[in-house]
């Protein structure tokens, strides 16, 4: 009886949280943008996590599980998505940034990275009937490559890189970097999902506030000193 309730178990393991993360990346970014954004079907095991040109991007979580997740968009991309954003928000085409490296351009590739990880934490808790808290998003513009590490315990750490695609098919990777661990249900539960676009943005920003520390402003120079830049 024990052997047939251990064989009948449903296990959520790394590549179930990846695969969930990488859903909240097209969910997001297909309502904020309307761009097309989909994900390769292979996924690549990785031994180190980068930051990488021309945009790169960082996320801390810790609760439940800890983990790191990193993005990184070419200049191309950042700028298909940044002014899709703009556009889909309603602003001019000519007050848009012309580069990649204006902070306006960060600041948005930021709030979006926000929102995706604010909608993964959401699903967490929802499906996975845990709890895990984000801190803000960190933006840098880079021309090398910074090889990053998750500043928490991890006994038996896994990464894993997943290539995407947008609707100019601009091409942008995301990075996770995750505590090895399963997830075992013991019993059936509901699991509501956000459907409703509008709903989805808002719930996001909601988890956002109760989760997330206040956003802070980033000492830019002492950020880049401690990466060894």
């Amino acid at each position: 009886m024990s052997n047939k309730g251990q064989e009948s178990a449903v296990v959520y393991g790394t590549e179930d949280l990846l695969t969930s993360l990488c859903n909240s990346v097209t969910r997001v970014l297909n309502v904020a943008t309307h761009c097309q954004i989909h994900y390769s079907g292979m996924v690549q095991r990785i031994t180190k996590t980068c930051l990488k040109p021309d945009i790169g991007c960082f996320v801390l979580f810790d609760g439940g599980f800890s983990g790191l997740v990193v993005i990184n968009f070419s200049a191309q991309t950042a700028m298909e998505l940044y002014e899709s954003y703009m556009l889909n928000m309603g602003m001019p085409k000519s007050e848009l940034a012309s580069s990649h490296t204006s902070d306006e351009v960060s600041n948005i590739m930021g709030e979006l990275m926000n929102q995706i990880v604010g909608d993964f934490t959401g699903k967490v808790r929802r499906e996975l009937q845990t709890h895990i808290t984000q801190n803000q998003p960190k933006m840098l513009v880079l021309n090398k490559q910074v090889a990053l590490s998750v500043d928490t315990h991890l006994d038996k750490p896994e990464a894993r890189r997943v290539t995407f695609y947008t609707g100019k098919n601009n091409i942008f990777y995301l990075e996770l970097a995750i505590d090895r661990t399963e997830f075992i249900k013991l019993h059936d539960f509901e699991v509501h999902e956000v459907t409703n676009p509008d709903e989805l943005i808002a719930q996001t920003h909601a988890e956002q506030n109760a989760s997330a520390p206040a956003a802070e402003a980033v000492d830019h120079e002492a950020l880049m000193k401690s990466l060894g830049m």
